[in-house]
């Protein structure tokens, strides 16, 4: 397994991030309140504001919550610690370089659209199920997608197992992708929502194509500070 720990300081952007701040404190906060709740009135909160696949698609649902705006608030919600933290560390990791490159209300649907669009890929990979889901990892997915599209070539700090080193962001991000596709393949009855982590890459893709502001480029594997020496121009 690999995980992320940092690429840089977020605090060095001329423009903080945000968002990206807002969205973690509130994923930590809404777990941490409903850490606190009783067993029962957890798992009802999960079946009133996770995406039921059945319920989208007209299913029928008794929850308060209309089923299409489910697909927002399920990426809220997490089953534990680990779950939340392990989401939030990628985004920490990668959202500020995508909001400085969208913009922060950019980057706010940007995101948004990323768990709509893994909330569908999962509903559409079983549209009769009656499983709830919940966490942020869909919309993460996207913003993971757009860092590979932004800078692939970024060194970042990480955990391979419990090996600390240094890897250029296609590596980490190309195993994390293969071992969602290989898990999809060999069918894991795990409880995670790989087609969500899939449905979540491919919309973040499609979407910093498109919502990408002139002047971001794609691909860029030039290290700003070998710019000028590899006889690069930049703007």
């Amino acid at each position: 397994m690999v995980m992320p720990l940092w690429d840089h300081d977020p605090f060095e952007w001329p423009t903080p991030p945000y968002v990206m701040w807002s969205l973690i404190i509130i994923n930590f906060g809404v777990f941490l309140w409903t850490a606190g709740l009783a067993p029962d009135d957890a798992e009802a909160i999960a079946r009133t504001a996770g995406l039921i696949p059945a319920a989208l698609f007209g299913g029928g649902s008794a929850s308060p919550i209309p089923a299409p705006l489910t697909l927002i608030t399920s990426t809220f919600l997490h089953a534990n610690f680990m779950h939340v933290f392990g989401n939030m560390i990628f985004l920490f990791v990668f959202g500020d370089d995508i909001e400085e490159a969208l913009g922060h209300w950019r980057f706010l649907a940007f995101y948004l659209a990323c768990g709509i669009g893994s909330g569908f890929a999962f509903a559409l990979s079983d549209p009769s199920s009656t499983i709830d889901l919940i966490g942020a990892s869909g919309a993460v997915s996207g913003v993971i997608a757009a860092y590979l599209l932004f800078r692939p070539c970024a060194k970042v700090f990480c955990l391979l197992g419990l090996i600390p080193l240094w890897l250029r962001a296609y590596w980490i991000i190309g195993i994390w992708a293969t071992w969602q596709v290989i898990d999809i393949a060999s069918r894991a009855d795990d409880g995670v929502a790989y087609w969500a982590h899939i449905g979540g890459l491919i919309t973040g893709a499609i979407l910093f194509v498109v919502m990408r502001p002139a002047g971001i480029r794609l691909f860029e594997c030039v290290e700003p500070g070998k710019a000028q020496a590899a006889g690069t121009s930049i703007s």
